[in-house]
């Protein structure tokens, strides 16, 4: 982009003791923002509390209901929204290239090219004919060239791949003019801020940092306004206490000192309490085996719309075991989806084969929200069949009870899904994911519409989950701190995996990594061939032997543990029967010893074999 912006701290863009509010509902209240060239900010705020409606007042979208905005003559201002207007079937070059009353004439065709190629647009197809995402990359390809003073971008890595996501962070890092961004992409925020506002119940704040320091900074201005409704609290103590002491006296006497606790006490109505956090309990509600997945020489390929065949994946095998968090990566259209599917057994691959595990319990949380039928209420949601409790971590709770926990009050417990904001369905399919049975978790961009508070404890959750995890993400904190392997969709069929999160696939991929990763837990790693000069083709008779007899050994172990959970599930069997309830314990101790040593020696076996073929 071209240098046309002034060094100068003069704000090009402000508001000024701004309020808006919806109906009875204030958003804002007291408002000062101010943008200047150079100025890169940020704005923050859990979903709901107005970050959207602060931006689109800035844009000039709504009307204030009161204070002044400010626009320093002669700027340009480019605002892109969550959800573009795309009127007409235009093509992608005419749309990014064309000019109205507020935007500069002297767009120059290389910039045009630049932002289409490396948004990986097709400049020549018709807007009608574009995905979601691709209709996202030229809207932001269209604000990018036309050059403003200021930029306001809302959500603007909605829909976009890894990347794409990267290479727009590159272009605002060296934009001269200023932006205001609004992005649930913690990454994108700490790597590109250095001013963040905070809208707060109805108040917005500023500090004159970015969002790395964005925790800390929230954190002490929630320990001072606790301290200060502490010290409020005593005061209006101490003072009606007095005033007890001698009413009528004191009415005569000092009149002010009865108007100041009347103010205390307003203000202390006036106090707006923090919204709470989010609780998500976690845990798998029934133990798979040691193999969850395996993916043996699969591949698949699908026919494009011009009929061409594209291949996503071609001869990949891997194996995914109990208690893996694995992250799946890739650009838009790669595929990511199709593999998900397949994992989950709603398609199959063109060739090669997927074994799921034992006793492998699947919950999905799907990228589009499909599984949420609209005409539920949100009650309904978690009980289609009726009722008033759910089964989470094996105890009953209150469906309203459960649903608090995911900040639904009671007075939104029969309001339909199609009513719900994005975040509240997104909060909304999380506890109806964690109440049904589980110790496999699938999940398809889930930090989409998610404020990061919620995200971190989600994070946190999922990285201490004993169960399986595949997460298809565009979310790179979200993926350094929840995964353990990655797995790499990287074109043409080839499909590699990683160890570690995406910051270490980044720096495999920049040291040319190009060997395979075999992931293995070091307890299986410890069965394998150890002796590089061997040259076996296959197995031993006896081990071949073994191998083919473990699924057999593993069912029958199975029985027997459920079996003997049966029988002590009997509340009287102890008071009938001590020595059997002993007996019954010891043995389903023993049982499920075995099945943990026969699971990991099949998985030892198995790999050993793959090993020798390959």
């Amino acid at each position: 982009m071209s240098d046309q912006h002034s060094k100068s701290k003069t704000p090009l863009l402000a508001l000024r003791q701004a309020s808006v509010s919806i109906g009875h509902h204030v958003i804002f209240r007291g408002a000062n923002i101010s943008i200047s060239s150079g100025d890169k900010i940020c704005l923050v705020g859990k979903n709901g509390s107005g970050k959207s409606t602060l931006i689109r007042a800035l844009a000039a979208q709504i009307e204030l209901d009161g204070g002044d905005r400010f626009m320093q003559p002669g700027s340009k201002i480019e605002y892109l929204p969550q959800n573009p207007d795309f009127k007409n079937s235009q093509s992608v070059w005419d749309y990014i290239s064309e000019n109205d009353n507020s935007s500069r004439s002297d767009l120059k065709d290389h910039e045009i090219e630049a932002a289409v190629s490396g948004l990986n647009l097709d400049k020549s197809r018709r807007l009608t004919n574009l995905s979601g995402g691709e209709l996202r990359r030229a809207a932001i390809a269209r604000v990018l060239v036309r050059n403003p003073d200021v930029l306001l971008l809302d959500e603007p890595t909605n829909h976009l791949d890894l990347s794409t996501i990267e290479w727009l962070e590159h272009e605002l890092a060296r934009y001269k003019g200023g932006f205001l961004i609004v992005s649930h992409d913690r990454a994108f925020l700490r790597n590109l801020s250095e001013i963040t506002y905070w809208i707060d119940r109805e108040v917005v704040r500023k500090n004159a940092s970015g969002f790395a320091d964005f925790v800390a900074w929230s954190d002490k201005v929630w320990r001072d306004e606790d301290l200060e409704y502490k010290r409020l609290n005593k005061k209006i103590a101490k003072e009606t206490l007095w005033l007890r002491e001698g009413l009528t006296a004191r009415r005569k006497r000092n009149m002010g000192r009865v108007r100041e606790l009347q103010s205390l006490r307003q203000r202390k109505m006036e106090y707006v309490a923090r919204p709470g956090q989010i609780q998500i309990l976690a845990k798998e509600t029934i133990r798979s085996g040691q193999l969850v997945i395996e993916m043996r020489k699969i591949s698949k390929s699908f026919i494009d719309l011009e009929g061409y065949e594209v291949q996503i994946v071609d001869n990949f095998s891997t194996i995914i075991a109990r208690g893996e968090r694995v992250g799946l990566i890739g650009k838009n259209g790669s595929g990511k989806t199709t593999i998900v599917r397949m994992l989950m057994g709603q398609e199959s691959p063109d060739s090669g084969y997927i074994k799921r595990g034992v006793n492998v319990k699947i919950i999905y949380y799907d990228q589009k929200r499909e599984t949420l039928d609209q005409d539920f209420t949100v009650w309904k949601t978690l009980c289609p069949n009726g009722g008033d409790t759910v089964q989470i971590g094996g105890k009953s709770r209150s469906v309203t009870s459960y649903l608090r926990d995911f900040l639904f009050g009671e007075d939104q417990m029969n309001n339909p899904v199609h009513s719900l904001s994005g975040g509240e369905r997104n909060r909304l399919l999380l506890a109806r994911l964690f109440c049904q049975e589980h110790n496999f978790v699938v999940l398809d961009e889930p930090t989409n519409d998610l404020d990061s508070e919620t995200l971190e404890v989600l994070e946190e959750v999922l990285a201490n989950y004993d169960g399986t995890i595949i997460v298809v993400s565009h979310d790179r904190e979200f993926l350094d701190r929840v995964v353990t392997s990655t797995i790499a969709i990287e074109g043409g069929g080839h499909v590699q995996e990683y160890p570690g999160g995406y910051s270490t696939y980044i720096k495999q991929k920049s040291n040319n990594f190009t060997e395979q990763f075999e992931k293995r837990a070091v307890k299986y790693k410890e069965s394998r061939n150890k002796n590089t000069g061997n040259t076996k083709k296959k197995l031993a008779y006896k081990e071949q032997r073994e191998l083919d007899q473990l699924p057999d050994v593993i069912d029958a172990l199975e029985f027997e543990i459920e079996t003997l959970t049966k029988k002590l599930s009997d509340p009287g069997l102890f008071i009938r029967d001590q020595k059997s309830f002993e007996k019954a314990s010891r043995s389903l101790s023993e049982k499920t010893n075995e099945l943990a040593k026969a699971e990991d020696r099949w998985l030892a076996l198995e790999t050993y074999k793959q090993d020798l073929k390959a």
